[in-house]
């Protein structure tokens, strides 16, 4: 384990499809006791009300108690910043976090990244993860994939990102679309050096 165990996680959603793959990372997180900084683009609450049956509530505080209560979690655990809140202290590189995880990520915020734009919250706080040579993940969903799609892929990968699709695999032999969420929801706590029974491993005995 690193010594950023007890550092906070950076959560942003955006407007892809893939709600239940945040909702579930954002479950584990508080689970772990991993203090949580949840982004929600506009487009990601749209999301939220078609993929799950959560009434979760748009303004900042009250999302933030509603999510807090619906997982049982300590009120300390979770923050959630409004989408446009510059003095928030992601907004600098002078914060604490050393993961960011946009999830599911859209391909218009992949080229917002891409391209260094700070158009918002969480543009600017994934620019910050860059520019300081910290852990940013990047769920992208999407299908098929443009050139433009690939070529930012590729420039976010050399810049330090970690690029990873919402791709389940099947050797597990999953039994439901929750397996196949807590799939990708496992290599994600991987990559956030987190603990966990999500999946079973390759080359692990079932159980």
């Amino acid at each position: 384990m690193s010594n950023s165990v007890d550092r906070p996680v950076i959560l942003a959603m955006t407007g892809a499809s893939g709600a239940p793959y945040a909702l579930r990372l954002l479950q584990c997180l508080l689970e772990k006791q991993r203090p949580v900084y949840l982004l929600v683009s506009k487009a990601a609450q749209m999301v939220l009300q078609m993929e799950s049956d959560l009434d979760i509530p748009g303004r900042p505080a009250e999302m933030q108690t509603w999510l807090s209560e619906y997982y049982q979690a300590d009120s300390n655990l979770l923050t959630v910043f409004g989408r446009e809140q510059w003095t928030a202290s992601i907004a600098s590189g002078s914060h604490n976090a050393r993961h960011m995880v946009i999830c599911p990520c859209t391909t218009g915020t992949l080229a917002a990244v891409a391209n260094g734009n700070s158009d918002n919250l969480i543009e600017r706080a994934a620019d910050v993860m860059l520019k300081e040579q910290r852990k940013l993940i990047m769920v992208v969903r999407e299908m098929p994939l443009s050139v433009i799609h690939l070529e930012n892929m590729l420039r976010l990968a050399r810049a330090g990102a970690t690029i990873m699709p919402a791709n389940p695999g099947f050797y597990y032999q999953p039994q439901s679309v929750e397996d196949l969420v807590d799939f990708v929801v496992a290599r994600i706590l991987d990559h956030l050096e987190v603990e966990h029974t999500l999946v079973t491993r390759w080359g692990e005995a079932p159980g």
